[in-house]
């Protein structure tokens, strides 16, 4: 990374949101059309529309203006009439993260799920929690969503499978909410289009990895996207000059896409590295995020941000993101601060240490989910 293009964003490891956009965004988006996005008259936009359908596999594609906006209305598509009930991860975005949005805009009920391997959920949690029938004391399973990653952790291939098809075989919709399907597909080497051939819709973010400035775009068949577009202008999204900020998304596309193998190298070299400083992360480490077990590393998280202040990289707490504009200075004052922070905590009572440890997915800790 060249003094010239060294980002803003270059020793924030709070998350791969901090990416700033990259001097090819900004001429793309000078250069970009300036149609009406609304009357689907922006060549820019539909190229990109066109491009992700391709990638995904998918009939059709519509910009959002965020992962969020993405998710809801890629889960609302699906529903029509309650009493409903989406069944997703205790911990996922579309459920903890997005201001009581499938309350509110699909009057949907939530059956959080609580996988049973403290990772990922597999059928046997769908089937533990799923509600069938008609039994009108309950709100029955309508639309199961998926978020991948999962904390930076890749769910398998083969568990997808099994719970799209349990899915379907039962009249459920399914939905990714793939904020880092991005982030997946170039760790595990599969497509977009194999992961997405297993869901009815599906929601990507390109402003996180990607690092483009705004947006999302959500994935499915032309009835559904046209739904789709329905309810975005409904919410507001319905943007005119969208090509402003499609232009950044390709260009994230075929520029930073191709560099997260690299960024998940990275994080798979920082785990190391700490794993000789004896810290341990709370849950596998598939691609750019490391999770700090601070219990297991007998490491005081307070202090551990103090250093972080003194060596100049911005941590927000037990989450490590890794993104394509950290730079190698960064990576190394941030071991260094571990470093220090580790020697530190030696000195504190057993209990202090215990006590600051949230753990991955604790309520009180979702913020570091965005």
């Amino acid at each position: 990374m060249t003094k010239s293009t060294i980002s803003r964003a270059s020793n924030d490891f709070r998350s791969d949101t901090f990416t700033t956009p990259t001097p090819s965004m900004l001429e793309a988006m000078v250069n970009a059309s300036f149609g009406d996005d609304v009357y689907q008259e922006d060549e820019t936009t539909n190229e990109f529309h066109r491009e992700i359908a391709r990638l995904t596999g998918k009939e059709d594609a519509l910009f959002m203006l965020s992962g969020t906006m993405g998710n809801q209305i890629g889960v609302r598509v699906h529903l029509t009439m309650p009493p409903h009930s989406v069944l997703c991860d205790y911990r996922g975005h579309v459920y903890a993260e997005e201001g009581s949005g499938l309350a509110i805009l699909s009057q949907a009920m939530v059956t959080p799920v609580h996988p049973a391997n403290g990772i990922y959920m597999t059928l046997e949690d769908v089937k533990k929690y799923v509600t069938l029938g008609d039994d009108i004391h309950t709100a029955p399973t309508k639309v199961i969503s998926l978020e991948l990653t999962i904390g930076g952790v890749l769910t398998p291939m083969e568990e997808i499978e099994k719970i799209s098809k349990f899915a379907h075989e039962n009249g459920i919709m399914v939905h990714c909410d793939g904020a880092r399907l991005w982030n997946a597909s170039a760790a595990s080497g599969h497509s977009l289009a194999d992961y997405c051939k297993h869901f009815d819709t599906v929601s990507m973010c390109v402003s996180k990895g990607l690092g483009a400035p705004i947006g999302g775009v959500l994935a499915g068949t032309k009835e559904n996207i046209n739904r789709a577009r329905w309810l975005r202008k409904q919410q507001g999204g319905g943007i005119r000059q969208a090509g402003l900020l499609t232009a950044a998304a390709l260009v994230a596309v075929r520029e930073v896409w191709p560099t997260m193998k690299e960024t998940h190298e990275r994080t798979k070299k920082l785990e190391r590295d700490l794993k000789e400083m004896g810290v341990v992360p709370q849950i596998p480490v598939d691609t750019n995020f490391y999770f700090i077990d601070a219990g297991r590393s007998k490491l005081d998280m307070d202090v551990l941000l103090e250093q972080c202040e003194k060596y100049n990289v911005r941590l927000q707490d037990e989450r490590i993101s890794m993104h394509h504009q950290i730079s190698d200075e960064a990576v190394e004052n941030l071991k260094a601060a571990i470093g220090e922070a580790v020697k530190l905590s030696k000195d504190l009572p057993a209990d202090r240490v215990a006590s600051k440890t949230a753990g991955y997915g604790s309520t009180a800790k979702m913020n570091e989910w965005s």
